[in-house]
């Protein structure tokens, strides 16, 4: 569906007629359209099919009067976007200016977002999405659940009373009452949708206390991030975290372990296109600003939250020819953390990076930058046996699942293995792989 854009034009102008020798004015006579003195001139009577509600009830003055309108549909438009295109136009003419929206991330299952007061004109079921246009006395409300749960609600009336009243109508006891789960935690995930710009969605994940992981990390390691998960609001003393080491060494599920040992004073956003954020200083500034987190307690401490923003695998926003390859993205991240953008904002960033410390830009890792820098490496050969002892594994299993990233084989001592190593081990969850040491012909075939 296209919405042209025209720009509004005055009204047009046009010479004042010259009376010729036939509009001449005849004594006694009365010229059409000339008032004679003395003598009223009815009204002139306007054609019922001139007449438009529209133009009946908007305001003198509406820019909706300057507005050119109008929608084209085609065949690459479905009946979802008929029923958006209906919605937008008492708005757009200004029947009914005022609008409100809200949006559920989870919904009960019985929950229609459809106002008890009004009749149903369209509606439209999907794969993935239902829709629905109500309208009632003064207002017209658009209906929309996902298939994932959530769902949201757009009102327009003709007072903000009772867009406001329609609204509340319509979603009120719909959202789903979650039963607080020790494991579960809140995470918001930030991403640049190409038509309406820098978004954020709720969802909720799983995480484990960190006495549970523990295990899964060296002992240097592990007794970094000790320190780290009993990190609390008055000692954030840097506003970076960064997790480097080799993939398959467990930093995710650091981080997601990480939200839920800070939940209570914390909030976690979880940026899926870290090179749009940074390329784009109108999708940083939404994410800097955010929405006001709220916790629990009285005073204004406890009331508000921090957040912590987690970029994964940023290897080419950190090392050390950043500044030549990304351009200014370096520098507005260094700015997000300790810079202008970061003042007043209680903001903190995790970067996990599979770079060496050392090939990281000096900027990054300079000292007071940080909160922490924690190498989560492979874990030693004693520690990798004493895993496997422990979740009665084999040590035998662990040369099929090194065969899966081309190391090792038959007879090779276990050296440093990797979180991920491990489990295959464990779970029995090695790759397809060939067994034969095929000796190739040498041809392009």
């Amino acid at each position: 569906m296209t919405l042209p854009r025209q720009r509004p034009q005055g009204p047009a102008t046009r010479p004042a007629p010259v009376p010729d020798d036939k509009t001449k004015e005849t004594p006694g006579k009365e010229t059409p359209g000339k008032e004679t003195p003395g003598k009223e001139t009815p009204p002139k009577e306007t054609p019922a099919q001139d007449k438009h509600p529209a133009t009946d009830k908007r305001p003198a003055g509406d820019p909706g009067d300057r507005l050119p309108f109008r929608v084209t549909i085609d065949d690459s438009d479905t009946p979802y976007d008929v029923v958006d295109a209906l919605l937008l136009t008492p708005f757009t003419t200004g029947i009914q200016p005022h609008a409100r929206h809200a949006r559920l991330d989870a919904l009960r299952e019985d929950a229609t977002l459809v106002p008890a007061e009004g009749e149903v004109l369209r509606s439209v079921v999907e794969d993935k999405r239902e829709s629905c246009l109500t309208a009632g006395p003064g207002w017209t409300a658009r209906s929309v659940r996902w298939s994932s749960g959530g769902g949201e609600v757009t009102v327009v009336a003709e007072t903000p009373e009772l867009a406001t009243k329609i609204l509340d109508q319509a979603t009120d006891g719909v959202a789903a009452e979650e039963e607080p789960e020790e494991e579960k935690v809140s995470v918001g995930f930030w991403y640049a949708a190409p038509q309406r710009g820098p978004y954020r969605t709720v969802r909720t994940i799983t995480a484990e206390p960190w006495e549970a992981v523990r295990k899964n990390y060296s002992a240097s390691a592990a007794t970094a991030m000790d320190k780290l998960m009993a990190v609390r609001r008055s000692e954030a003393a840097g506003r970076m975290i960064l997790l480097h080491g080799a993939p398959g060494t467990g930093k995710t599920t650091a981080l997601r372990t990480l939200a839920r040992e800070w939940r209570d004073w914390c909030q976690v956003d979880y940026v899926l296109d870290p090179d749009a954020l940074f390329s784009s200083p109108g999708y940083l500034m939404e994410v800097a600003m955010g929405v006001e987190y709220h916790g629990h307690g009285e005073d204004e401490e406890n009331r508000r939250r921090w957040r912590l923003l987690l970029l994964e695998d940023c290897d080419e926003l950190i090392r050390g020819e950043a500044k030549a390859t990304s351009g200014q993205a370096l520098s507005r991240l260094l700015n997000l953390t300790d810079g202008l953008l970061g003042q007043g904002r209680d903001v903190l960033v995790a970067i996990t990076t599979n770079e060496n410390l050392a090939s990281l830009h000096p900027a990054v890792i300079r000292p007071g930058r940080c909160l922490a820098q924690i190498e989560v490496g492979p874990l030693p050969r004693a520690e990798a046996l004493a895993w496997l002892e422990r979740e009665g594994t084999d040590p035998a299993r662990v040369t099929a699942a090194r065969l899966g990233r081309g190391g090792g084989g038959a007879g090779t001592a276990i050296g440093g293995l990797t979180l991920a190593e491990l489990i295959a081990a464990r779970d029995g969850s090695e790759p397809v792989a060939s067994s034969g040491n095929d000796t190739g012909t040498g041809l392009y075939l």
